[in-house]
């Protein structure tokens, strides 16, 4: 993890370089460059001039590089296939005469239930809209959680790539646990359904945790350009081609895939559920998720691998515990002042240390500090993340629960939260081809911080005054007409 960190600052380095920093106009020492890795272009490094002047483009992205975004197509597809269905496997009841949980048109269901809406809508075990939400948001905490254990040990032991491998092993296992209980004879005790579910959805998370802590930087491995060239391009304009550029678009399609698996998966899961059964839209995800180790297999050979370098994590908070001592305070602000001092990070540098440095910082160098407070600087983002989370997560339960007491038409209610997948697949090529070049055409340095910003969401919000009713809501389920829905 160190060499990458290292690697990534070098490349990124000249994309944010500061304009006002002194540089020196004459090319790299050619002894330095030869000393470096051959990444496979052609061209010389540019000068400070030409940093600033000369346009940036992208380098090729190669198909190691497509091989692992296509990977992560099928681990998003398993893994929103499967959660999309989450909230009506748990809250609603299973329609009367329905073993799979799929709808039930017929006579008999309207006579039982009193409605055709209730017969029109999928449903599991039956435990209600707080334990459905409890389960859905335990979920996205466990799998955001355990990307952490998943990274130390990739780092400190498996590397990524077996690690990656057993993680799917293990989302595996819990995506058999999940299809187990919502077999119709398993579902007739839902309470026992409930505790396989639940012990499916913990190992699944384990998988989801150690496949996504290590599938991205797996990715950025395949660029092998690690710093700017200058190139001719066709039309025989001199430009940059900058591996930061590149490592971005790529990413735009590591992106592009996620919400290509999130939408195929979502959208074609909530109708299996609702036309055919619980069972089998749980196992489909899990049967296309069988692809994703026999693509990396086959490509291993192919792939450019680090090896494990021991857990950045724990050097960087032995770092961080190092350059605090001292500065805490029972005042807040007092600490706060001591820790932004501008020699907070200086003061333990190898060189400034030199044989004081405890033995843990033998194979650290100054840069690496560096590196670590850049690190922990940008972590000041972090802080608005959970507004946006709040938000976001609405979509994943609360939305659909909403959603099962509209006027549906035939739609499923779980299908809604699709439309934020279906906005990003639209986008990100408009984004990808037009936008983003267009900027970088007129030098603006559309940075990732300014892109939040921009793209800050704007909420809906609700009159206080007149809010919906089922009297006065068109969209409600309630009051709706006791004829059979059309097909």
């Amino acid at each position: 993890m160190d060499s990458d960190l290292a690697a990534m600052a070098e490349a990124r380095r000249p994309s944010v370089h500061d304009e006002k920093a002194v540089f020196s106009s004459a090319r790299p020492d050619s002894s330095i460059v030869e000393e470096e890795e051959d990444d496979g272009v052609d061209g010389v490094e540019p000068t400070a001039e030409e940093l600033v002047s000369l346009r940036r483009v992208s380098g090729p992205i190669t198909w190691q590089a497509m091989s692992v975004t296509a990977v992560e197509f099928c681990e998003r597809f398993s893994y929103y296939g499967t959660t999309a269905i989450f909230v009506n496997f748990i809250q609603q009841d299973r329609p009367y005469g329905s073993r799979t949980g799929a709808v039930n048109h017929t006579q008999e269901c309207y006579d039982v239930m009193g409605s055709w809406a209730a017969c029109d809508q999928a449903g599991g075990l039956g435990q209600g809209q707080q334990a459905s939400t409890g389960l859905v948001r335990f979920n996205q905490f466990w799998a955001y959680l355990m990307p952490l254990l998943g990274g130390y040990i990739a780092d400190t032991y498996w590397g990524r790539y077996k690690t990656i491998q057993y993680s799917i092993v293990a989302a595996i296992l819990g995506h058999v646990m999940l299809i187990v209980s919502s077999i119709p004879s398993v579902m007739d005790n839902p309470n026992g359904a409930m505790g396989c579910f639940a012990v499916g959805l913990v190992i699944f998370g384990i998988g989801v945790g150690g496949f996504k802590s290590n599938v991205s930087p797996l990715l950025a491995e395949q660029i092998r350009q690690r710093r700017p060239k200058v190139i001719v391009s066709k039309s025989g304009e001199r430009v940059i081609q900058d591996p930061q550029v590149t490592i971005s678009r790529v990413f735009l399609y590591f992106y592009m895939m996620i919400n290509l698996g999130s939408l195929s998966g979502g959208i074609g899961m909530v109708y299996v559920e609702k036309y055919i059964g619980f069972w089998l839209s749980f196992a489909l995800p899990t049967f296309l998720f069988f692809f994703a180790p026999l693509v990396l297999l086959g490509c291993k050979k192919f792939y450019r691998l680090s090896p494990p370098t021991g857990s950045v994590t724990s050097k960087a908070f032995a770092l961080l515990k190092l350059a605090s001592k001292g500065s805490w305070s029972v005042n807040p602000r007092t600490t706060y002042k001591n820790m932004t001092r501008d020699d907070f990070w200086h003061a333990v540098k190898p060189s400034r240390l030199g044989d004081a440095a405890p033995a843990w910082m033998a194979e650290i160098d100054d840069v690496w500090v560096d590196q670590v407070a850049r690190g922990f600087n940008a972590c000041k983002v972090f802080f608005w993340l959970p507004l946006y989370w709040l938000a976001y997560n609405q979509m994943t339960d609360n939305l659909t629960s909403m959603s099962a007491t509209m006027q549906l038409g035939g739609v499923p209610n779980d299908l809604i939260n699709n439309l934020n997948p279906i906005t990003l697949v639209i986008f990100i090529p408009i984004v990808d081809y037009f936008v983003y070049p267009a900027l970088r055409k007129a030098n603006i340095r559309f940075t990732p911080i300014k892109r939040i910003v921009s793209n800050a969401p704007t909420p809906a919000k609700l009159d206080p005054q007149n809010p919906p009713s089922p009297q006065t809501n068109p969209f409600s389920r309630h009051g709706v007409s006791s004829s059979p829905p059309q097909p």
